[in-house]
């Protein structure tokens, strides 16, 4: 069964059932946090095999009915995968709504709500998840590009409901619902601004080749048949 390059409504809603129903009772994730984890390996500083992030989504691995079954689970897993790909390519203002992050809100988002909602927390905390399997080089990116420090604090606020104040010992301080909403609108450029600096960290720099100058001498290197001082080094 080949994987559509991104889910549909009647798709998103087959693979949530399926979580809800063979992950989650055994600590794997639900749709939002499993969108957060496939997110942060499209942007990740190495490559994540399928068969090394595959076990994580469903915590104990499933039994399915048999393997027509197995099949469409896959296709879809795929197909989550290139939706989350795909949408890192993309800044804020033209992300296609059918790419948008994969994340449970109120149906009136912007009307008021309880401060204690906590919208995107499961989102990021797949995103965490999907850094703890190449850590290593995440920290080396964190500690080599302090502009990343700004995206994983914001993104620790959903996780964790808080902001940490200047005094890393004192008190934090709760998020509001209003908050949360702000974060997750600027999801989608965050995760286009990791895959910039993905791309560029991951594309190979041409050696610069010094051309050694010819002895003054010697015969110009231009084809002339003069001599080197008195060609093209004359004006060197």
């Amino acid at each position: 069964m080949k994987a559509p390059p991104y889910l549909d409504d009647a798709q998103i809603e087959r693979l949530s059932d399926l979580l809800d129903q063979r992950a989650v009772p055994f600590k794997g994730f639900n749709l939002e946090a499993l969108d957060g984890f496939l997110s942060a390996l499209a942007v990740s500083p190495e490559t994540v095999p399928p068969a090394e992030w595959e076990p994580a989504v469903w915590g104990t691995p499933p039994r399915w009915d048999d393997p027509a079954e197995r099949e469409q689970v896959q296709a879809l897993l795929e197909a989550h995968w290139n939706m989350a790909s795909q949408r890192v390519r993309f800044d804020d203002d033209d992300l296609p709504e059918h790419l948008a992050p994969l994340l449970w809100l109120p149906e009136e988002a912007e009307a008021e709500h309880p401060d204690e909602l906590d919208v995107g927390r499961d989102w990021a905390f797949g995103f965490f998840r999907g850094v703890e399997l190449r850590e290593a080089a995440w920290d080396k990116w964190l500690d080599e590009e302090e502009w990343m420090d700004e995206i994983f604090a914001r993104l620790d606020q959903l996780a964790s409901g808080e902001v940490l104040g200047e005094d890393p010992e004192g008190p934090a301080t709760p998020i509001t619902y209003r908050e949360r909403l702000e974060i997750i609108a600027g999801l989608p450029g965050m995760l286009a601004d990791l895959h910039h600096h993905r791309i560029d960290a991951l594309t190979p720099r041409e050696p610069i080749r010094r051309v050694e100058t010819p002895d003054r001498n010697a015969p110009c290197p231009c084809g002339s048949g003069r001599k080197y001082k008195k060609c093209c080094g004359a004006a060197a």
